[in-house]
């Protein structure tokens, strides 16, 4: 049994419990824990008595301020409904340019336009649309297929080579695998290309710079017009400005030149309604930078 005795330094008796010499004090429960207990407590039993909390059977007690967050949830749903279906009847109607014109409208589309985006595109074309190799950035003005609402509301509905039968359809030819340039003159429409979007370029040899201009001009200019800016009617990117999905350096080019390209997209008639499509072509668009 162990010895009783107060402690001279606290006052306090002790417990009769000793481990290698240290008695253990009998100290009384703070007043404040207490005084939190004893919150804790009545809070608790209002709550109970307020608020739904017990179950009974197939219901619960209702609580004398009768608050129901399903009830809540309910409404609060129903009414975003009625509220969509005042907007979403107007975007689906009016045309691109008055859809723009309306600030409140133009409100709707960024925050449903970026939860679709999010939902559906950013899985290739990243969180901020900028894309990656292999996908293009949606933020600038650099569009393959155009890049005005209409244009990007069809590149939506029936996608690049994809299995819808209105498809867009663009590849770009493998010109060293399949035969049709050698590679001294893929090195010179390589450098020609690379002069482009990168006037000035001191490691750029003039002399293919040049030869590769009329190689250019002979195999390249169908599609991708005379001046090299792309056409959008046949999915020919612009090769002029800073914007390049797999890549604009010199390898990379040759690469694209060697083997050829052909990107895909798919379609997305079956999947997103014409309303989905109509926010996401409009949400692009707001989404682009000025300056690029």
């Amino acid at each position: 049994m162990g010895h009783f005795e107060r402690d001279p330094h606290t006052g306090y008796m002790t417990t009769g419990h000793e481990w290698n010499g240290i008695t253990e004090l009998n100290t009384p429960v703070p007043k404040a824990v207490w005084f939190f207990l004893t919150c804790a407590v009545l809070f608790a039993v209002g709550y109970w008595i307020l608020m739904p909390t017990w179950p009974i059977g197939r219901t619960y007690t209702k609580g004398l301020l009768g608050d129901d967050v399903r009830h809540d949830v309910t409404q609060s749903v129903k009414q975003a409904a009625l509220d969509r279906a005042v907007w979403s009847a107007r975007i689906e109607k009016e045309s691109f340019a008055d859809i723009q014109k309306d600030p409140r409208l133009m409100e709707a589309v960024r925050e449903t336009g970026r939860a679709l985006f999010g939902d559906n595109c950013a899985a290739c074309h990243g969180r901020a649309a900028q894309g990656g190799k292999g996908f293009p950035n949606l933020t600038t003005n650099s569009w393959l297929w155009g890049g005005t609402p209409d244009a990007i509301y069809e590149t939506i509905r029936v996608g690049i080579n994809s299995a819808h039968p209105e498809s867009r359809t663009s590849q770009m030819p493998a010109f060293g695998k399949d035969g049709m340039l050698p590679r001294a003159d893929i090195d010179k429409v390589a450098a020609f290309v690379r002069s482009l979007s990168h006037p000035g370029e001191k490691d750029l040899d003039p002399a293919k710079i040049a030869a590769g201009k009329d190689l250019f001009a002979a195999n390249c200019a169908a599609c991708h017009g005379e001046d090299a800016k792309g056409n959008p009617e046949t999915g020919a990117p612009n090769l002029t400005d800073p914007f390049w999905i797999y890549g604009g350096s010199m390898q990379t080019i040759e690469t694209t030149l060697w083997g050829g390209r052909q990107g895909h997209m798919p379609t997305w008639e079956s999947r997103l309604s014409d309303l989905d499509r109509k926010i996401l072509a409009l949400y692009l668009v707001d989404l682009r930078k000025p300056d690029k």
